[in-house]
């Protein structure tokens, strides 16, 4: 099947637009949403340790929310780790301790002083101290097996000394810096013998909540009905200032476009939903509004920052940072059922957001941020007098779950507008959202 978007007819006449949702292509509502999830039952995770026959003599198992016994472990806040370890003792064998440890960190390089560990844990299972202090044997035999539950520590103390929320975990192959947990058991010896241990990364998920949306915007959710826009509902929705487009058309004539793009509020966004937003134009050029309100027009897209601290070249006094940027969704837009007139345009439009989208994170050293941009619009004949990437900039929350007592969202987009491409990656970036793009209206 053809993924590419429809083709739009740019240069249309001149005359009045659309003033019905009559005249526009009908479509059917839809929720092409994820419904709600069934709790999963915990899956079960084996990880065997084995001999230098390759005999298995220990294992640790783990249950965890993962989709799958062959998933990575997979831990939500408040969510406990729970699991056992056995192991079968030969005679002979003189293990000292048994021990359970969990470690978080940040890497930001290769070099043995790119890592910060943030998060350490540990929960001893065994040991032959405490066996003898008990009264009990103090040497292991056979068979033996120790459950466990350990909770995670709701907050730790990052490397500037301020209490952060665990982050979640950030592994990508373009970006250098990550966040990894581990889980390990450490079987201890003698000083004559070896120690063994056996590890598993595991993943971590943050309960990141949005505030429930408007009482309006609900209520469409709930009826299944077209949310209302920035006219109906007004508090339920962010309208950025209005940046005007400046340029010239097909080498003739100067022409201006006002912008102005609504998202709706609050700035807080489910992974695996979508982000609604709309957009105003406004021009007494005709022309160049028939070109800048074409639904494939507006280049908006939701661009993620990762910002990290190189540590083996930061000091205490000039501390070295680092940025990834990246455009991770472009938004769809299609014409709005009505609000246009013959100076005036409106879109409406969704940006998806993706299942394993990475959460918003803040960790001090380590930082996951999102902004909604409108860098561009694609059009034919227009070349504006400004060379700048951004024209309008509105920083947003990537949230892991759902608002509490709130409809889940819908998305809207009719099923002939596709995805359309985004952007490649950016390497930089412009430093403040505030700075003057294109001139202001």
């Amino acid at each position: 099947m053809d993924a590419s978007p429809p083709r739009y007819r740019r240069f249309s006449r001149l005359g009045p637009v659309p003033q019905s949702a009559a005249d526009l292509p009908a479509y059917t509502r839809r929720n092409t949403l994820a419904q709600p999830a069934v709790r999963r039952e915990p899956v079960e995770h084996i990880f065997p340790l084995e001999d230098s026959k390759g005999r298995p003599w220990a294992s640790l198992t783990l249950r965890s929310s993962a989709k799958s016994s062959k998933s990575t472990p997979m831990y939500n806040e408040k969510e406990h780790i729970n699991g056992s370890f056995q192991l079968h003792a030969e005679k002979g064998d003189s293990i000292h301790s048994v021990t359970v440890n969990i470690t978080g960190r940040i890497v930001t390089g290769a070099g043995v002083n790119d890592t910060y560990i943030f998060l350490s844990q540990s929960l001893p299972l065994w040991s032959k101290a405490d066996s003898r202090a008990s009264g009990a044997a103090t040497k292991l035999l056979g068979a033996s097996v120790w459950p466990f539950s350990i909770p995670l520590q709701k907050a730790v103390s990052g490397k500037d000394g301020v209490l952060y929320r665990l982050p979640e975990t950030f592994l990508e192959r373009h970006t250098r810096a990550s966040v990894a947990y581990e889980i390990s058991v450490l079987v201890s010896r003698g000083k004559l013998r070896p120690d063994s241990h056996v590890k598993t990364r595991f993943a971590y998920v943050p309960n990141i909540r949005p505030d429930p949306p408007s009482a309006l915007r609900q209520l469409a959710y709930r009826e299944n009905s077209l949310i209302p826009g920035p006219e109906v509902d007004p508090t339920g929705w962010k309208s950025t200032t209005t940046a005007v487009i400046r340029g010239t058309m097909f080498q003739r004539r100067e022409a201006s476009v006002h912008c102005t793009l609504h998202l709706a509020n609050p700035l807080s966004y489910t992974r695996g939903t979508v982000i609604p937003c709309r957009m105003t134009l406004d021009s007494t050029d005709e022309h160049a509004l028939d070109l800048f309100s074409s639904p494939s027009a507006p280049m908006v897209t939701l661009r993620r920052c990762v910002r990290y601290q190189n540590l083996s070249t930061s000091s205490k006094r000039a501390p070295d940072w680092a940025e990834s940027f990246e455009d991770v969704s472009r938004a769809v837009f299609w014409p709005a059922p009505s609000g246009s007139d013959t100076y005036s345009r409106n879109l409406e439009g969704e940006i998806k957001l993706s299942k394993d989208l990475a959460s918003t994170s803040a960790f001090g050293i380590f930082t996951v941020s999102y902004t909604v941009v409108v860098s561009s619009f694609e059009t034919v004949g227009f070349v504006p007098s400004s060379s700048h990437q951004s024209i309008l900039l509105e920083p947003v929350t990537i949230a892991t779950t759902y608002a509490r007592d709130s409809p889940r969202p819908h998305a809207y987009a009719p099923p002939e507008y596709a995805p359309l491409p985004v952007p490649r990656t950016h390497n930089d970036y412009f430093a403040q959202a505030n700075m003057p793009i294109f001139g202001r209206f």
